[in-house]
């Protein structure tokens, strides 16, 4: 399947989004939609062109970004060639087979595209059928080949009862499209050139079309933020699916929200209403419910509920409660029960942090690391104030600021000395 070229067609101007966002670079799971037909491309091609509008610096940007020199970027000549057919015409296949996809179809996979790719005849269609057509271009096959395609407001009254639709990828030979590309016109209408002209002159040249059918959830293309959604629980399920026969349990699959890019390895556990953000990686650990984890890595931990492990952190042999908040921080065999924020910090094996701990990183103006040995033992309501170094085998009392380095084997607390003036309460309220 090397020898295949694909043409990824991303020139589209997706005004229906209502977004200064391009439309491919909208997220599905975690990745822009363009990767995943990139990603699908990659799988049958050693040739895929991204077809841009020259103004797209944001998607070459991106493109360079996740995919390197495996991606090239070619630009449609929007002003004299508008329309997908236009877009075609941009790329310099270098193969004699060339696959056409629309780079907002973030639900096609290889399989289907390498099924696309090896069809043999001069032109071949993606195709699913729809119980409810209305609206999409329908396909009239004969004989199992494709005699053209009819736009809604052009079908007749027998065309619109067809249930096949238009899926909106396509395989050509090249020859085919260096013969027939030529020969397409502009639209009366939207004067913009249209690549289903191509199935149209390839019938009246008695030319060979052939129909590869498709799921219509792998076919979806998304032109609005609620055909978004739906793509991005359809890819969620088939996600969470995979990740559970891979050993991974859920509990209500349909309330966890996992990262495409996120990797999960050994036994885990993901309980409801957990989210699962950026690449993090969850290794033999527990996640309880509602709890965030972002870009960070957990080994052999148990966290949650209701905590949010941030960016770049650490969770090793660890337990983290309910309402505990971690950011950069890097955790070893520590104990940190509840309602405790530990930020830019690094915390050895054995310790406890007590309830309401918090590390002081910033002064308004920078950032600074907490770094707490081994076997420390931090009270309730404990403020420690960076920078600061709490070596091992330490004791911090409840309610302590903490400003200066204590030495290892310290009691160290700050409090002010406890008044207790009789009877105050039956004074004060005269109830005495």
């Amino acid at each position: 399947m090397s020898k295949v070229s694909a043409a990824i067609l991303a020139a589209g101007a997706g005004t229906r989004m209502k977004s200064r966002t391009p439309k491919v670079l909208h997220r599905v799971s975690g990745r822009a939609m363009i990767d995943y037909v990139i990603l699908a491309a990659l799988d049958i091609s050693d040739d895929v062109q991204v077809v841009l509008r020259p103004e797209s610096e944001d998607i070459r940007a991106h493109l360079e970004r996740e995919f390197g020199d495996r991606v090239i970027c070619v630009y449609q000549d929007y002003e004299n060639f508008p329309g997908t057919a236009g877009a075609l015409k941009a790329a310099s296949p270098k193969h004699e087979r060339v696959v056409a996809l629309n780079g907002d179809m973030p639900l096609i996979n290889g399989d289907f595209v390498k099924a696309l790719a090896s069809r043999q005849e001069d032109a071949a269609i993606s195709v699913f059928t729809k119980l409810d057509p209305f609206g999409y271009g329908r396909v009239v096959i004969k004989n199992d080949r494709v005699i053209k395609i009819v736009e809604e407001k052009d079908a007749s009254e027998a065309e619109k009862k067809i249930a096949a639709v238009n899926g909106g990828a396509y395989s050509f030979s090249r020859s085919f499209l260096s013969g027939f590309l030529p020969k397409i016109r502009a639209s009366r209408s939207q004067k913009e050139y249209y690549i289903t002209d191509l199935i149209a002159l390839a019938a009246s040249d008695n030319r060979s079309v052939s129909a590869t059918w498709g799921d219509e959830y792998i076919l979806m293309g998304v032109n609005s933020k609620a055909e978004l959604a739906i793509a991005e629980a359809y890819h969620q399920k088939t996600l969470k699916e995979t990740l559970m026969s891979a050993g991974v349990a859920m509990r209500l699959p349909e309330t966890i929200y996992i990262d495409a890019n996120a990797i999960f390895e050994g036994e885990c556990v993901v309980e409801n209403g957990a989210v699962i953000l950026g690449k993090t990686k969850i290794i033999r650990s527990v996640v309880k419910a509602h709890s965030v984890i972002e870009d960070s890595v957990v080994i052999g931990s148990d966290v949650g509920p209701m905590a949010h492990i941030r960016p770049n952190s650490e969770i090793v042999n660890t337990h983290i409660g309910n309402y505990v908040e971690t950011k950069s921080a890097k955790l070893s065999g520590v104990k940190a029960g509840h309602l405790s924020y530990l930020g830019d910090a690094t915390i050895g094996e054995g310790t406890n942090i007590g309830a309401g701990t918090i590390t002081c990183n910033f002064d308004g103006k920078s950032k600074y690391q907490t770094a707490i040995g081994k076997n420390v033992f931090i009270g309730s309501d404990t403020q420690l104030v960076a920078p600061i170094t709490i070596p091992n085998n330490v004791i911090i009392g409840a309610g302590t600021t903490v400003v200066k380095d204590p030495s290892e084997g310290d009691l160290v607390l700050s409090r002010s000395k406890q008044i207790s003036v009789a009877n105050f309460f039956f004074n004060f309220f005269r109830k005495k």
